[in-house]
């Protein structure tokens, strides 16, 4: 079943997927014994507001970019 997107929809849809994309990338560098678990923590937030068609609420979770943000200068920051 084909759903079709407006312009804004598709928009917001792609920086969804980069977000993931991002954070994804980012807990390859974490320690070895937390990597898997920040890998399900990830998937977990994605996977529980995947149904979520509320604008606001999606442009609000997009805005936890600041978080990931914060994670990626922690890992720089050790791996020195």
């Amino acid at each position: 079943m084909v759903v079709a997107l407006d312009l804004q929809d598709f928009l917001l849809r792609a920086r969804v997927l980069k977000l993931y994309r991002q954070a994804l990338r980012i807990s390859r560098r974490a320690p070895g014994d937390s990597k898997d678990e920040l890998r399900l923590m990830i998937r977990q937030e994605m996977e529980n507001n995947r149904v979520c068609k509320d604008k606001q609420r999606i442009r609000f979770l997009i805005s936890g970019l600041e978080k990931l943000k914060r994670l990626d200068e922690t890992l720089d920051m050790q791996g020195r």
